[in-house]
């Protein structure tokens, strides 16, 4: 095509630097200029061609001023719409970045800049600020009552911590007023009531249709609203937030407390004491609750075995569960049946006497004969102090089932402490064939043996004369 076909506006520009993707090749893979191509650019290309992406002839000094440009741009955006059209020509910066052929940093200098990586670290510097520009949302607003909302419902609230927690719902519900919103709620006089608030808050702002532009003076006084809601929130007094000592004072731990029956120290052992003699095992388990130390910890079991107070099955069978020892003798003193299903499981671990001997003595004391034939089976152990127990605890269950196995631990075990809690045991059951069984041995070599048996004659004696 001659000078003078050419259209009339080739070769003009607008005045401004562009930036293109330079086509290395013609289509038959010469070069643009009808040259021969060399081999180096051969490759280049067809390196490029896989990639499926053209080389910019552009170099860092050309790709920072374009950013400057979209930062310029940045600066002077005002609306959702500026913004998107910042960020598209970010993108195409970020494109070009992507396929220019950026020098290297030297290798052997480590402090040498890397063009690219500091190209990269700038655009998404400038996708945080675009970022940051947009909004606020309607949706900013929501997410930051909803998280409000949530710790309403889980906080553990304090009485004065209850209060401010519904002042700050109140104070929000008043500023979402004043920004124009109609919100019909009423925050009550608990955090729930006012949780329940913040969702009708909620939908009053979902269902305002709030536009990022044109209502972005409304929107800012909302998310300004919200967060101060979070932040007076958090400043509402939890229980977290008390020491030990001023959760149980706020919960009457220490009401019964006086200087004239304060003789104790410390004084949380005086109110342990005072807790004893009012049967009053709640203010015992909230020591045991709240104090770390072993001597507290050992003073509330005591109190607690002593009282045998069915309150204190929850907190002991946690316990007990755990093969404590304490808290399973202290259910022992509690009775209940329930504990049975969970002990008997435990006085099969050969390997922890101490722990058998307990177990059984709680067995015989709570006396449900479901636990008989765990506890017989423990007349074979190999330790003779759990022999023992078990043949004891048979007797305080009472199980008539009991009385042949008793009176052949009697006859077979070699160890006197056994043979006595054997008699003793059919002593305490008490039948016709119970006392026979024991009163058999009246003549026994050991003493303590005899005792026991001499006991079961004098018991079958006046039972035969009051028939």
């Amino acid at each position: 095509m001659s000078d003078e076909e050419a259209p009339d506006d080739a070769g003009d520009s607008d005045g401004e630097e562009e930036f293109e993707f330079e086509n290395t090749s013609s289509g038959d893979g010469a070069p643009a200029d009808g040259g021969e191509a060399s081999p180096n650019e051969d490759e280049t290309n067809e390196a490029d061609a896989e990639d499926g992406k053209l080389a910019v002839d552009a170099g860092p000094e050309e790709l920072n001023e374009r950013l400057d440009e979209v930062e310029s741009e940045l600066e002077t955006a005002e609306t959702e719409a500026d913004l998107d059209a910042v960020e598209a020509d970010l993108d195409d910066v970020a494109a070009m970045v992507e396929a220019a052929d950026l020098p290297e940093p030297d290798e052997d200098d480590e402090d040498a800049a890397d063009p690219r990586a500091g190209l990269e670290d700038r655009i998404e510097g400038i996708r945080g600020d675009i970022e940051d520009a947009r909004g606020p949302y309607a949706e900013d607003v929501v997410t930051d009552v909803e998280e409000a909302r949530g710790t309403l419902r889980e906080a553990e609230w304090t009485d004065d911590g209850e209060a401010e927690a519904v002042a700050a719902v109140e104070t929000f519900l008043a500023a979402v007023e004043e920004a124009g919103v109609a919100v019909d709620a009423d925050a009550g006089s608990t955090p729930e009531a006012a949780a329940d608030a913040l969702d009708e808050a909620t939908a009053a702002i979902e269902g305002a249709g709030l536009d990022p532009d044109e209502d972005d003076e409304t929107l800012a006084a909302l998310v300004e609203a919200a967060e101060t809601l979070n932040d007076d929130l958090e400043a509402a007094e939890t229980w977290d937030d008390l020491s030990v000592r001023e959760k149980m004072t706020a919960q009457g731990f220490y009401d019964r407390l006086t200087p004239e029956n304060r003789k104790d120290f410390p004084p949380e052992r005086s109110v342990v004491r005072i807790a004893e003699q009012e049967n009053d095992p709640e203010r015992v388990l909230m020591a045991l609750e709240y104090f770390t130390s072993e001597f507290m910890e050992e003073r509330a079991i005591d109190a607690l075995r002593r009282m045998g107070s069915e309150e204190a099955y929850d907190a002991m069978m946690e316990r007990a569960r755990k093969r404590d020892v304490p808290a399973i003798e202290v259910l022992g003193k509690i009775g209940d049946d329930r504990a049975v299903e969970t002990l008997v499981d435990f006085i099969q671990d050969d390997g922890n006497p101490p722990l058998q001997k307990a177990v059984l003595r709680a067995l015989g004391e709570i006396g449900s004969e479901e636990a008989t034939q765990d506890v017989a089976n423990r007349l074979v152990a190999e330790s003779p102090a759990v022999r023992s127990n078990a043949a004891r605890a048979l007797g305080m269950i009472g199980d008539t089932r009991a009385v042949d196995p008793l009176a052949n631990r009697i006859t077979e075990d070699d160890d006197d402490s056994v043979r006595a809690a054997a008699v003793w045991a059919l002593n305490r059951i008490s039948t016709e064939e119970a006392l026979e069984s024991a009163a058999a041995y009246a003549d026994a070599d050991s003493f303590i043996v005899q005792h026991e048996a001499d006991r079961a004659a004098d018991a079958l004696g006046k039972a035969k004369q009051e028939i």
